[in-house]
């Protein structure tokens, strides 16, 4: 099994910058993709960023497009989210996904999934 712990989420103001990272354990030692997904209130799940285990693959959302950068440290088994110019409709719990064969969204994406972080973002 693989277990992941996101950290870096909080309360900020519109158009500020938050840096969001996933700390995996387990079998991280394997090649998986790993993502960002989030869920707004009132709203389903919906993908955000998906990295190959590489770093040379990288999917992103519309939304997440131009503002928001996924990397990955595979050294220090940690993915990060870079997050800037966010706005009050970025709100929402963001979880770290990991995923063994797929590096591009689709619905059914991620064996692996954290407990998810807070992110706040107010008007």
């Amino acid at each position: 099994q693989v277990q992941l712990v996101e950290s870096g989420g909080g309360l900020v103001h519109a158009g500020s910058s938050l840096k969001l990272s996933c700390v995996a354990s387990g079998r991280s030692s394997n090649h998986y993709n790993m993502g960002w997904f989030r869920q707004a209130p009132g709203k389903e799940r919906e993908f955000v960023a998906i990295i190959s285990w590489g770093g040379g693959s990288i999917d992103y959302s519309d939304s997440a497009k131009g503002r928001f950068t996924i990397s990955r440290d595979n050294g220090k088994n940690t993915v990060y989210l870079d997050m800037s110019s966010l706005k009050p409709e970025d709100t929402a719990v963001y979880y770290c996904g990991a995923d063994l064969h797929v590096n591009r969204y689709y619905s059914g994406w991620g064996d692996y999934w954290g407990p998810g972080t807070q992110v706040t973002v107010s008007s």
